[in-house]
C-alpha cells in the first residue's frame, strides 16, 4: 500500500523556505505594523516588533518556559538568547525537527499539549498563536498543574468576536480562535485571573492584507499559465487537470483558488470577526 503524501509537511516546508528567503527568519506569527508601511520588505521588521511587544509581557528574572506550539523555534531561540530555559511542545514532526535545529539548547517534545507528560514546574506557559488550537477545558487546568507557585500564563492570539457566527454563515474568514466571551468565562472559572491585557488587533491586522497580496500574485501566475495552456494546448491542459485531480479533490481545488484569487480575506474582515489580545494570567 502506497504511503500517504504528507501535504501539510510539504506545505510547511515550502512556506518556511519562502518566509526564510523573504525575511531571513522562520517566524510563523503575525507582524506588528505600527509605523511601518505594509510591504513584503518590512515583514521582518514587523515580526521583530511583534516579538518585542510579546517579550515586554514576560515576568522578570530568568525563567523556565514551556513554549506551547513553538512553531519553527524562532521564539524559543530568542528566549534562550535572553538566558531563559525553554521546553517546546509541538505536534508536527516537521516543525519539531526545525525547532531542534533552530533553538539549540531547548528541549523539544513532539506531541500535543494535551498529550504532554512533563511535570515542570515551569515559571511560564507561553502560547504564541497556539492557544486557539487547544480545548478551553484542557488548556488552563493543565497550565495550573504545570506551573510553579507564582507561575504565569502568557497568551498572544486571536479570539472570535460576537459578530462571528461560523463558517456556514460567513464563509471562510481570516483569523480564528475561541470565542472571546467563552475564553473570559473559562478564565473566571479557572485558577487564574487576568493580570495584564492589551488589544493589538489594529496593529496586526495588516498582516492579512500582505498575505492576501502574495496569494494574489501566485493566483495571477497560476491563472495566466492555465489560460495559456488551455488556449494553445487544450489536450495538455486536460491531462494536467486530471493529474492535479489525483492529488486534490474538487472541493480542495475550489478552496485553493478562493485563497489565490478571492477578495474576502482583508484586514477589515479580520477586525470585524477577531480581537487579537496579549494576555498575562496569574494565579488568584
Amino acid at each position: 500500500m502506497a504511503e500517504k503524501i504528507d501535504t501539510r509537511a510539504v506545505g510547511l516546508d515550502v512556506g518556511l523556505a519562502f518566509i526564510r528567503w523573504l525575511s531571513g527568519a522562520e517566524n510563523l506569527h503575525y507582524g506588528l505594523w505600527t509605523g511601518l508601511e505594509v510591504t513584503a520588505g518590512n515583514l521582518r521588521a514587523a515580526q521583530d516588533a511583534y516579538t518585542v511587544k510579546l517579550f515586554g509581557y514576560l515576568p522578570e528574572g530568568r525563567l523556565r518556559i514551556l513554549d506551547i506550539g513553538g512553531g519553527a523555534g524562532e521564539t524559543a531561540k530568542k528566549l534562550l538568547a535572553l538566558g531563559h530555559q525553554v521546553d517546546i511542545v509541538v505536534p508536527s514532526a516537521f516543525l519539531a525537527a526545525r525547532c531542534r535545529e533552530t533553538a539549540r539548547g531547548a528541549t523539544v517534545h513532539e506531541c500535543t499539549f494535551e498529550a504532554f507528560t512533563g511535570t515542570g514546574p515551569f515559571d511560564l506557559c507561553l502560547f504564541s498563536e497556539s492557544f486557539q488550537y487547544i480545548p478551553l477545558g484542557e488548556s488552563l487546568p493543565k497550565c495550573a498543574r504545570l506551573l510553579a507557585p507564582g507561575g504565569k500564563v502568557l497568551i498572544a492570539d486571536c479570539f472570535r468576536t460576537e459578530a462571528y457566527k461560523g463558517r456556514q454563515v460567513h464563509g471562510p474568514q481570516p483569523g480564528g480562535g475561541h470565542q472571546l466571551a467563552a475564553f473570559q468565562a473559562a478564565v473566571e472559572g479557572s485558577a487564574f485571573a487576568i493580570e495584564a491585557e492589551e488589544d493589538i488587533t489594529e496593529a496586526v491586522a495588516p498582516s492579512i492584507d500582505l498575505e492576501q497580496a502574495l496569494f494574489h500574485v501566485l493566483g495571477h501566475g497560476v491563472t495566466r499559465i492555465s489560460d495559456e495552456i488551455r488556449g494553445k494546448r487544450p489536450k495538455a491542459h486536460w491531462a494536467l487537470a486530471k493529474v492535479i485531480g489525483l492529488f486534490l479533490s474538487r472541493k480542495r481545488r475550489a478552496n485553493l483558488m478562493q485563497r489565490l484569487t478571492g477578495t474576502t480575506r482583508t484586514s477589515d474582515a479580520f477586525k470585524t470577526y477577531n480581537r487579537y489580545r496579549i494576555i498575562r494570567l496569574a494565579r488568584r
